[in-house]
């Protein structure tokens, strides 16, 4: 059974998303505020995180950057709070979901499942024909879903390393990212382009050398993103 930690401070939202995941099967332990939040997770092993910003003692945004400082487990903010901004500052703080208040519950399930399905299969790992996909320095194993820079282990969330797959499994093709968002989030794309953009300036900042001038993920101009053209070492 799946465990869910769910963090919001009110009682009510709360009562109903936890009602409703145990419905679908879902273990679910709430959390109040921030402090027993960290605490909860830290004593415990789950496979997701719904998690409001907006929380008492310590916000959503630092209870995300404690956890992130030690796990890759799917985080998806649920939060009133829809601008642009905040949407780019969680995304960038290593969410790796944005859903906004009022939602259906639905809706926070089909995110739930398409998380927690890609999480599944970047931490038990897929065979493939070719295990080992290579780009200059970078090495990804997909047996033991890791990827590698010189040797040394690299730590990538679920969505890093599926976007990174995609581009070293066609390394020529140029995606667009309705066409990214669409084969990674496996979900329907609605022109927010925040969710991508985010999740490739933090995959650039862990592989590149210097994230302000890529070698790995090249920007095509009014298009999207491609592989850049490197040989491999």
């Amino acid at each position: 059974m799946n465990k869910i930690l769910l963090v919001e401070d009110d009682r009510e939202i709360s009562a109903m998303l936890e009602n409703f995941l145990m419905t679908e099967s879902y273990e679910v332990v709430t959390a109040f505020d921030g402090k027993s939040a960290c605490e909860k997770f830290f004593a415990d092993k789950f496979s997701l995180v719904l998690l409001d910003l907006m929380i008492p003692e310590m916000n959503g945004m630092k209870v995300m950057r404690k956890i992130r400082e030690n796990d890759t487990v799917p985080i998806i903010i649920v939060s009133a709070k829809d601008s642009d901004s905040d949407k780019t500052l969680g995304l960038g703080l290593g969410a790796d979901d944005y859903i906004t208040k009022p939602f259906s519950v639905t809706e926070v399930l089909a995110r739930i499942k398409a998380n927690i399905r890609r999480n599944t299969q970047y931490v038990t790992g897929v065979s493939d024909q070719h295990p080992i996909l290579k780009k200059g320095n970078l090495a990804m194993n997909l047996d033991d879903y890791s990827v590698t820079k010189n040797g040394g282990r690299i730590e990538l969330t679920s969505k890093e390393f599926e976007i990174l797959k995609l581009l070293l499994k066609n390394p020529t093709k140029v995606y667009t990212k309705e066409q990214m968002y669409s084969q990674v989030w496996n979900d329907a794309y609605y022109g927010d382009e925040n969710a991508v953009n985010v999740h490739i300036s933090r995959l650039r900042n862990k592989i590149e050398d210097n994230p302000r001038e890529p070698k790995y993920i090249v920007t095509v101009w009014g298009i999207g993103y491609k592989l850049g053209e490197m040989k491999d070492e």
